[in-house]
């Protein structure tokens, strides 16, 4: 608009929350609306006119029904004209229809445009409150004059934010009776309420600031107005576009069925920039609940701010500052293919996701065909030309595609056919967004945002793998799915009779990243006949955990002693894997180890060897001649070369045994040579418990180190000149000791 406007309409806002700089930021509906009309042409202000917006009663006692009529009939005596109404919709009607017969009477032109204080009254007021109830707003309020900014255009050295209509009328010498509430010399309370009178009284001093402003000196002109955007603009965007970082927001808390379209409503009143709605994917190509947003200005940036924790339905938002970079990553395109599916504007777009590899453009429009007797229509837009398959950089097909369509009408018929079947599959559809298909096209089509796995654990061995042989004695029983709370007591109760035939330390619970169980636990059982039958009984029969109320199911699986090791020492097992030793990733059977941690990894390894807590001469001394042994890295013996030497080997620490004399035999990563070049020593261990069994106890605490049973004796505690504490063994250990007969190592040293 570049004419002068025959009339201005001062238009004032009050809520029943916060006012001042805050209005609107409190999401508390609209009491009052205060007008008066200005006739430009010949400087002549009209009445002053009074709306207010009555709440509901229905659940007010008499008495406070009594105390609101009075204030009603105190807020009556201070405008001209008073009028009421029911509800918002009802109030913007009647405030249209009483401005368009005012403007009707003055006949002294048709152009009307309103004037606020700052943006806040229409921004953040009317517009908010109108879209979150479906109202639908009168034209009249998509179009203003700041009078800040109208002002500042004279004044070029005053500060916007620190305007008001008391400054205003001070700079131009207009008399004012000013409450004490609007004084600049006090101290302004944003979240205080203002009353009625202060409401008419600003629209007074507002349309004396207009008539200042149309006077000379000035002579003002009225002729370029703000505009609120009535739709969202869908559109695209340039990774190499440039955009500012005091333009974007990032909102939380989104619903994930939410659109780009309800992104706009929710910020209704500001201007979004064209696409500048874009949701955000989380790694699995799912909508995490949060967006970017990019508006038009840095002042629309700041409003938008203020509607933090504004509610879209019964949730409410979180609304931070974000960067340009970060709307790029998300917005932003290169690809020129999806430049023209998204260049066809005013178009839905329908995502498909579950689509069969082979699915072509033939099937996809069949697909959205009317079936027979059916009048329902969901033609797509362009024919094959508004369908995209999102494909791998190879060409190979990923599953999903995009689809669009003429209007909301077929968009909405076409989302009826969710889940239904295309070839042999379901096919899944939602409604999109133009950011939604550049994200997804870029995360396939180039480097991902998010870094992946470190590689799988058996690329690294190219000669011997790690998978059991198939056939094993499967004498070990897996539970899966335990109460979290479950303990060793709730799992031999769970196990009933079967608890007996569990070896010593047969229990391995089986921990997550956080060192807290993850349900799964294993069991080493005497014999494969016992574990076979422990998994026909207790398959899917419930747990009940002492330390908690709730109660699970568990499955229980029979495996073998390796496949239980594989599981442990970070890979997973596939029930349908054969074995062979040259197979392919998915046919291995091993998932790839989610993490590397040194502190579970043995110190033979690639890793940068640790220093050796004092010299060797000094560990020599103190214990010869095993101290370098003890408190040095080990090297690997010579064997088979297992893995790299530039290898990094990653441990999944999410599995491991919590006991140290746990099972099964087969826990070391590499073979023992089968000769011995050093003669063995002794180790003794005193302290052994009366009731123990034995060599076989030795055995399972000795597990690792080669010292076969003959090896071990028994001595009496009369021998070893003890007076308590039990029997103590002796037990050479051949691959550490050096001296024949020499010194040994007592174990209660380490």
């Amino acid at each position: 608009m570049t004419a002068q406007v025959d009339y201005l309409v001062v238009v004032f806002t009050a809520t029943s929350g916060a006012s001042g700089e805050l209005l609107g930021s409190d999401e508390k509906e609209l009491e009052q609306l205060v007008w008066q009309l200005v006739d430009v042409k010949n400087e002549k202000l009209g009445k002053v006119n009074e709306l207010l917006i009555k709440p509901d009663l229905s659940d007010l006692t008499e008495e406070k029904e009594e105390v609101e009529e009075h204030e009603e009939e105190e807020k009556r005596s201070r405008a001209d004209n008073v009028y009421t109404a029911t509800s918002l919709e009802t109030a913007l009607n009647l405030f249209h229809l009483q401005l368009t017969n005012e403007v009707n009477s003055a006949g002294a032109g048709t152009s009307v445009c309103l004037c606020t204080d700052g943006p806040l009254h229409i921004r953040q007021v009317i517009h908010p409150e109108a879209a979150s109830k479906n109202i639908l707003v009168p034209d009249c309020f998509y179009s203003f004059f700041d009078l800040r900014k109208e002002f500042k255009k004279h004044f070029p050295t005053s500060d916007l934010k620190a305007l008001n209509a008391h400054i205003m009328a001070e700079s131009l010498s207009i008399p004012v009776d000013v409450p004490a509430m609007l004084d600049p010399s006090a101290t302004p309370d944003p979240s205080a309420i203002l009353s009625a009178e202060i409401a008419v009284q600003q629209v007074q001093v507002m349309g004396s600031i207009v008539l200042a402003l149309l006077s000379e000196p000035f002579s003002h002109t009225f002729s370029t107005h703000e505009r609120v955007s009535e739709k969202f603009e869908t559109g695209t965007c340039s990774k190499m576009e440039k955009v500012c970082d005091n333009t974007v927001i990032r909102a939380r808390g989104l619903p994930w069925q939410s659109s780009d379209q309800d992104i706009a409503r929710f910020f209704r009143g500001l201007n979004i920039a064209k696409g500048g709605a874009a949701l955000c994917l989380n790694a699995q190509g799912r909508r995490n609940g949060e967006a970017l947003v990019r508006f038009v200005s840095e002042e629309h940036r700041d409003l938008a701010l203020q509607r933090h924790k504004h509610h879209m339905g019964i949730r409410y938002i979180e609304v931070y500052k974000a960067t340009g970079e970060d709307f790029l990553k998300i917005a932003g395109g290169t690809s020129n293919e999806v430049a023209i599916f998204l260049s066809r504007e005013d178009q839905i777009i329908v995502r498909m996701r579950g689509l069969p590899f082979t699915a072509t453009h033939e099937q996809v429009l069949t697909f959205f065909s009317p079936e027979e007797g059916l009048k329902e229509m969901c033609p797509v837009s362009g024919g094959k030309d508004g369908i995209l398959f999102v494909r791998y950089p190879d060409g190979r097909p990923t599953g999903d595609a995009f689809v669009l369509f003429a209007c909301e009408e077929h968009a909405q018929c076409a989302l009826r056919k969710h889940k239904e079947i295309l070839g042999r599959r379901y096919i899944e559809l939602f409604k999109s967004t133009a950011a939604e298909v550049q994200q997804v096209l870029n995360r396939y089509s180039s480097a991902p945002l998010i870094p992946v796995a470190p590689a799988p654990l058996v690329s690294m061995l190219p000669t011997v793998s790690l998978l059991p042989p198939p056939g094993g004695m499967r004498d070990c029983l897996r539970l899966r799915g335990l109460p979290y709370t479950a303990s060793i007591e709730d799992i031999l109760t769970f196990l009933g009779e079967f608890t007996h035939d569990i070896r010593p330390h047969g229990v391995h619970m089986v921990l997550n990243q956080q060192a807290r169980p993850s349900g799964d636990c294993f069991i080493q059982l005497t014999s494969p006949e016992r574990a076979i039958q422990a998994s026909q009984r207790l398959h899917k029969h419930i747990m009940s955990s002492q330390r908690g109320a709730n109660s699970r199911y568990v499955e229980v699986f029979a495996c073998s002693a390796e496949e239980m090791g594989l599981v442990l020492m970070g890979g997973s097992l596939s029930h349908t894997h054969t074995h062979a030793h040259t197979r392919s990733r998915s046919g291995t059977g091993l998932s790839p180890p989610p993490c590397k941690s040194r502190r579970l990894s043995p110190p033979s390894y690639s890793f940068a060897p640790a220093p050796p807590v004092m010299s060797a001469e000094a560990a020599a001394a103190l214990y010869p001649p095993i101290g370098q042994v003890l408190l040095a890295p080990r090297h690997l013996p010579p064997g088979h070369a297992y893995y790299p030497p530039s290898a990094q080997l990653y441990m999944n620490y999410a599995a491991y045994y919590p006991s140290p004399p746990g099972s099964p035999t087969t826990l070391g990563f590499f073979p023992s040579p089968s000769s011995l070049s050093s003669p063995g020593g002794l180790v003794r261990m005193p302290g052994l418990t009366y009731n123990g069994n034995g060599v076989k106890d030795l055995l399972s605490a000795m597990q690792g180190y080669q010292c076969p049973a003959e090896s071990m004796s028994l001595l009496s505690s009369s021998l070893m000149g003890q007076s308590s504490g039990g029997d103590a063994s002796l037990m050479s250990l051949p691959a550490l000791m050096t001296k024949p007969a020499g010194p040994y190592l007592d174990l209660t040293l380490l």
